[in-house]
């Protein structure tokens, strides 16, 4: 991989890069520790070839769910689409992924992130994701995760053959039924908006931290059926966050559908190991959705 980015990167900070290590993990881009000439330590990623604005995307968002002062998020220190890179304060790393003791603190932050006012997509129209979703503003719930996630998805996944024609079809017929579902009481949240495990850090002092978001506003739901998607998520997160901010009757039956979404980018992107779980989320929804 080219670092034709390492110069623009101590051009915005002002120090040298003297050691670059790579990090395990993630499935897009490639992440470094990097050891500066001045003793700092920060972390960097990039890619050779991302889609258009990914980086600054993230950046913003970053700053957005920092600037809520609810969730810790690492400081953006720099970044750039041309080289492309994101530069972000450097976090130590804990023993483990969660700590029972301290799971509650990262549980009652979210509902607090998630109890501010926001609107269903992305001010700036920025796409997000490494398949470059849409976050064009909506009116509602059901329009934008029908026509920013539900069908943007079936014709990528039906393009790369992805999913049977019948799957994609199912998709495009619960998307076209999604105003059966909506929940009353609740209007638009910033989400982080891809809130499994690895996207939350645990540091050595037991506070957990998140990163790579896809934020946006959309349902807190998504965000809460996104942590129950893949585990490593503690009872004591969930409860801490309903009671700070409970969660509306029936949340259960609507995880599938919520979890919909990221079932099908994982398909298109990792293949059919991902078919039964998208499979049995499409009947669950027809279920709740009686289509």
């Amino acid at each position: 991989m080219s670092r034709s980015w390492q110069q623009s990167l101590e051009q915005a900070i002002g120090v040298k890069v003297r050691a670059l290590q790579r990090l395990g993990g993630g499935d897009f881009a490639a992440s470094y520790r990097a050891d500066l000439a001045d003793g700092e330590r920060i972390f960097v990623k990039t890619h050779d070839n991302p889609p258009a604005n990914f980086f600054s995307t993230e950046a913003v968002g970053l700053q957005w769910l920092r600037d809520s002062g609810t969730v810790s998020i690492p400081q953006v220190l720099a970044y750039s689409d041309a080289p492309p890179y994101l530069a972000l304060e450097w976090i130590e790393p804990g023993q483990s992924q969660y700590d029972n003791s301290t799971d509650r603190t990262p549980g009652a932050a979210l509902a607090e992130l998630h109890r501010g006012s926001y609107d269903f997509g992305r001010i700036d129209n920025r796409t997000t994701g490494s398949l470059g979703l849409a976050n064009s503003p909506q009116p509602g719930w059901a329009a934008f995760y029908a026509s920013q996630r539900l069908l943007p998805l079936a014709a990528i996944a039906r393009d790369r053959r992805a999913l049977s024609e019948t799957d994609c079809s199912a998709l495009e017929k619960i998307a076209e039924n999604l105003h059966k579902a909506v929940i009353a009481g609740d209007n638009a949240s910033l989400l982080h908006g891809d809130l499994w495990a690895g996207n939350r850090l645990v540091d050595s002092d037991g506070r957990s931290w998140l990163i790579d978001p896809a934020a946006h506003g959309g349902h807190r739901e998504f965000d809460l059926a996104m942590m129950l998607l893949f585990g490593g998520f503690s009872p004591e997160c969930f409860a801490a966050y309903h009671e700070a901010y409970p969660l509306k009757p029936g949340f259960e039956e609507r995880v599938p559908l919520h979890q919909l979404a990221p079932l099908v980018v994982h398909a298109i992107k990792f293949g059919s190991s991902y078919h039964s779980a998208v499979h049995q989320a499409i009947r669950q929804t027809q279920t709740l959705l009686s289509v």
